[in-house]
């Protein structure tokens, strides 16, 4: 599981705070533009497909793929305890892309394309991070 980070880590803005509401209530939040109704991820004030500074939040369904992704074996400061550790960039079913941390799944079931899902994990006082976790897959 995640280790404590020191709150120095994490910063919030006047960009970014509705994202950070949202994990704190259990809620991935991204935008979407009202101009070229596209979403964006990371939060920012204007859309980086059209420039557009008409951003509204809404909440993302918290499912997606794994696009690519990484073990870490190697690590500092707040980090050196934690590995080995997966972080990977995940596709979210709205379309944007975020790197993430890849958890509770055992290494050698990690492939590109394997469905994720959101799961919130508290990192420290007043703060929650999204982490990702395998779809488990039945069979018929």
């Amino acid at each position: 599981m995640p280790r404590q980070l020191p709150a120095s880590m994490l910063q919030q803005d006047s960009d970014s705070r509705p994202y950070w509401e949202g994990l704190a209530q259990g809620e991935l939040r991204i935008q979407r533009c009202s101009s070229c109704s596209k979403a964006v991820f990371y939060p920012r004030s204007i859309c980086p497909h059209c420039f557009s500074d008409q951003l509204t939040w809404m909440v993302a369904s918290g499912k997606g793929t794994i696009y690519t992704y990484t073990v870490a074996h190697q690590a500092f400061g707040a980090f050196a305890e934690d590995v080995p550790f997966v972080i990977a960039l995940v596709e979210l079913e709205e379309g944007v892309r975020m790197m993430t941390r890849i958890i509770g799944a055992d290494r050698d079931t990690l492939a590109v394309g394997k469905g994720v899902h959101v799961t919130f994990e508290s990192v420290g006082e007043d703060m929650t991070l999204p982490y990702f976790s395998l779809i488990e897959e039945t069979r018929s």
